[in-house]
């Protein structure tokens, strides 16, 4: 357990600390000035993450993923289809409303949507695309056709807002997608399709296990769309003038105890209802389907109170600390030169990927399922560059206004071409693996950095400020396909040298059999 938590806690620390360093040392330069009570509130928010983080991933490893396997493998066994939609779709809306980046991403729109219905669509929206995804994996339907048919809906959806003159909420849509495959969401949701797949079995096992993350971000997009063909006038309102009111959200306490406390109790009592509830259901699934032993729930119990505390710390560092330092940086940067902006958001975008631990386990899970083909080296520097670039293109779109669907489209137009020359595990593993790319710093400190740069430039928050996480997520889905493409190639070229080696070969050997 010690030593779980040791590494938990080292990984933690990679994630935030190239960060904070940046930060601090920006803030004594001109460009990006913090005063001495803003740099303090940075470095205990720090700490707070650290730990947080740190226990968050405990707890996900402990308590969340064996729920999800356990649940997975157990139900599938009923044979009863609707029973096992019902009760995926439960767990999937309630994992989704528990997810901290989502709360954290809600938190950055509080006042302007109805935030508890719009959790409560999201969640509904993931569990729907889970329902999908499990028939998917029972009757065998191909992942890349089932995502064609869903992005063009969503596509389609979207150009009808547009065409009416809304889609204000677009990169909104597309941010909530991505921001619900985190550290909650994802463990469950794959030990989920792990146990499942196992349990179906078959030569596709492997590839059927990949691909759920895929379909579920795809539910939220689609909700929070839906959400804004039925608003108000009013609420469209409120959102056009978010430029007027977002500054306040992002305002600093001056008394950082107080700020920290209250931001702990009011953590605190949000997560407790979200676990509350997953645990609950659990306990009710697990009483009539799966019959854990007692010690086993004893340490899913365990996992389930570092969860809790972890997942407290990591929302209250966010909104006391980093949430306010990302605005108040990203303005003063657009203050003095967009063109640094842009500059040091592609270096913050580099940082967080490096830094962040899935993305080395993710190149090494790739390494080993390509025998080498794409390496763990290659594919890290790709993803590296890749989120520097869709920070750097994001900021981009934040200085000179135009719709987020300029960069969405080509990307998966590019993606699904792609598709059809790699192998089918790779184009799994690609849209699995966005969730990797974009950390918890994401949501709690560059998006944030991307609004207050807009909100200084005086441009619609809502329209250009967001879309930045769908941007760094999508990265992965080119990278590793293109990686993997460029693999084939290769080895196809190998091949043909040596079968043209063994033709053109002079010897004559005779070989005895007998």
């Amino acid at each position: 357990m010690v030593k779980r938590l040791l590494a938990a806690t080292k990984e933690s620390i990679l994630a935030v600390l190239p960060i904070f360093i940046i930060v601090l040392i920006l803030s004594f330069t001109p460009i990006a000035h913090l005063n001495a009570s803003e740099r303090i509130t940075l470095g205990i928010a720090a700490v707070i993450l650290i730990i947080g983080i740190a226990l968050f991933t405990l707890g996900a490893e402990m308590a969340i993923k064996p729920m999800g396997n356990q649940i997975g493998s157990s139900i599938l066994k009923t044979n009863k289809l609707l029973l096992i939609l019902i009760i995926c779709f439960i767990m999937g809306f309630l994992v989704t409303i528990a997810e901290s980046d989502l709360s954290v991403l809600m938190n950055q729109v509080h006042g302007i949507i109805d935030n508890t219905l719009v959790l409560v669509m999201i969640g509904i929206g993931v569990g729907l695309f889970i329902i999908f995804a499990i028939l998917k994996m029972i009757f065998k339907v191909n992942l890349s056709t089932l995502l064609l048919f869903s992005y063009l809906g969503l596509f389609g959806l979207a150009l009808i807002l547009i065409e009416n003159g809304n889609g204000l909420f677009l990169p909104l849509a597309f941010d909530a997608g991505y921001v619900t495959s985190g550290s909650i969401t994802v463990p469950f949701i794959m030990a989920l399709g792990l146990g499942i797949a196992t349990t179906i079995g078959g030569r596709k096992q492997r590839e059927n296990s990949f691909g759920i993350i895929a379909l579920c971000t795809l539910g939220p997009v689609l909700m929070v769309l839906l959400y804004e063909l039925h608003v108000s006038d009013e609420t469209l309102n409120n959102a056009h003038s978010l430029n007027l009111t977002i500054g306040k959200s992002y305002e600093l306490n001056s008394n950082i105890f107080m700020a920290f406390m209250e931001g702990l109790l009011e953590s605190a009592k949000e997560v407790a209802i979200a676990l509350g509830l997953i645990t609950l259901v659990f306990l009710i699934i697990n009483h009539l389907f799966i019959k854990l032993p007692k010690n086993k729930l004893i340490q899913i119990f365990i996992g389930l109170a570092y969860t809790f505390f972890g997942h407290v710390l990591f929302l209250t560092g966010a909104k006391v600390g980093f949430l306010p330092i990302g605005f108040k940086i990203g303005a003063s940067l657009a203050e003095n030169n967009p063109i640094i902006m842009i500059v040091i958001g592609f270096v913050l975008g580099v940082i967080s990927v490096f830094a962040e631990p899935n993305v080395h386990i993710l190149s090494h899970q790739v390494e080993e399922i390509t025998t080498g083909g794409v390496s763990k080296k290659s594919l890290l520097i790709a993803l590296c560059i890749g989120v520097g670039i869709s920070v750097g293109l994001s900021l981009i779109r934040v200085v000179y206004n135009f719709s987020i669907l300029y960069y969405i489209i080509p990307i998966i137009i590019i993606s699904f071409m792609l598709s059809f020359f790699v192998p089918r595990i790779y184009t799994a593993i690609a849209f699995d693996s966005g969730a990797v790319a974009s950390g918890p710093l994401t949501v709690s400190f560059i998006l944030p950095f991307a609004i207050g740069a807009c909100s200084y430039l005086n441009n619609p928050v809502l329209e250009f400020g967001f879309g930045l996480i769908a941007m760094v997520s999508m990265v992965p889905v080119i990278t590793i396909q293109t990686l993997g493409f460029r693999a084939i190639i290769a080895n196809n070229i190998a091949n043909k040298r040596k079968l043209k080696q063994i033709i053109s070969s002079d010897d004559e050997q005779i070989i005895n059999f007998m």
